[in-house]
């Protein structure tokens, strides 16, 4: 296909973004081109709206950034055999080689040598998108594209949460940003007897009642901590999904763990991080788990099975729905926090 399209463009090295009228993308033999009907700002977006010290040393402007989308194909390559014209798609975003020795075991997810749809190539705030279609994902015709838009982010919550065991045990999660809302909702349906959110945004920790948290704390209102051990008969929590990326909430984490308990961290913290490793880890005997993606397609299924069945509805936590052309006003939304997921509609 020829001829361009409205894209949010990520113009220069400096905060800020640009609405530019660019190329088509060609596809080649392996691609597919997908008209995005919804798409979604990721924290990581915002990383890299903001021009914070990651993304100044990750990304190289000028390109189409955003990573979530849902869409319908509208072209396909000659070597495309398991999708067609028509099919209603999202995506998984990280791009891997699959020759690392990471790759060879199956661990897709962590292939040293990733490269993600966004942040390392050009991205889906766009009328259309190319993408190999091996990374491609089929929806169910009556699932909302809103709702599509958002399964790779949810992927995280899952795999977060699910990495361990948590039924019938407590789970706090340290930061309502969108992915921690949808990481409630995610142990909750996993059985967990407890699930505590903090944050300390006090619309988050609204949205996150509605997500299905047991106890919502401010931790800018009540220690954190002292709350946390009194939920939990003084012993601590047994499962912590850090979120945030703030040095003091990641502290606070590892100090109401329980002794064996789970840690893992999804959020990126973009400056050092100080711990009591002796007293807080391995005194403690704490399982200590760094997540990053979604395990590939396992995470999937898992996501696809559990909006199915209805055991997690995230509708409470799209809070937003705008005109690509609004892109400004979504991001001033994220950071302020005063969102759950935004969606944008090309």
């Amino acid at each position: 296909m020829n001829g361009t399209m409205k894209a949010i463009v990520k113009h220069h090295r400096g905060a800020g973004a640009q609405l530019r009228e660019v190329p088509i993308p060609q596809i080649g033999e392996e691609e597919v081109l997908i008209r995005v009907k919804a798409t979604s700002i990721c924290g990581t977006d915002v990383h890299i709206y903001n021009w914070d010290e990651w993304s100044e040393s990750r990304v190289h402007p000028p390109y189409v950034f955003g990573h979530e989308f849902s869409g319908e194909i509208v072209e396909a390559g000659s070597k495309v055999r398991n999708f067609k014209t028509g099919d209603y798609v999202s995506a998984e975003t990280h791009l891997v080689c699959g020759h690392c020795p990471q790759c060879l075991t199956g661990k897709f997810h962590i292939c040293e040598n990733t490269k993600i749809i966004g942040v390392d190539t050009q991205g889906c705030f766009a009328e259309y998108v190319a993408l190999p279609a091996e990374n491609l994902w089929k929806n169910p015709d009556n699932l909302p594209t809103d709702i599509a838009s958002i399964q790779e982010p949810m992927g995280n919550a899952v795999h977060t949460v699910l990495n361990g065991d948590v039924a019938g045990k407590s789970v706090a999660v340290i930061g309502c940003g969108p992915i921690g809302l949808m990481a409630v909702g995610v142990a909750k349906a996993a059985g967990a007897s407890q699930v505590l959110a903090f944050d300390l945004n006090s619309y988050r920790l609204e949205l996150a009642e509605k997500m299905g948290a047991s106890t919502t704390i401010n931790s800018g209102e009540i220690d954190p901590v002292e709350r946390a051990k009194q939920l939990t008969e003084g012993h601590g929590v047994d499962v912590v999904c850090e979120m945030s990326g703030h040095p003091v909430a990641m502290d606070q984490g590892f100090k109401m763990i329980t002794n064996g308990g789970r840690v893992s961290i999804l959020s990126l913290p973009t400056k050092r991080v100080s711990l009591d490793v002796t007293n807080d880890i391995v005194f403690k005997g704490v399982e200590v788990q760094g997540i990053t993606g979604r395990k590939m397609y396992e995470t999937w299924q898992q996501v696809s099975r559990l909006l199915h069945s209805g055991q997690v509805d995230v509708k409470p936590l799209i809070t937003h729905h705008l005109k690509l052309e609004e892109f400004e006003h979504g991001f001033d939304l994220m950071n302020k926090g005063q969102c759950g997921k935004v969606v944008l509609h090309p």
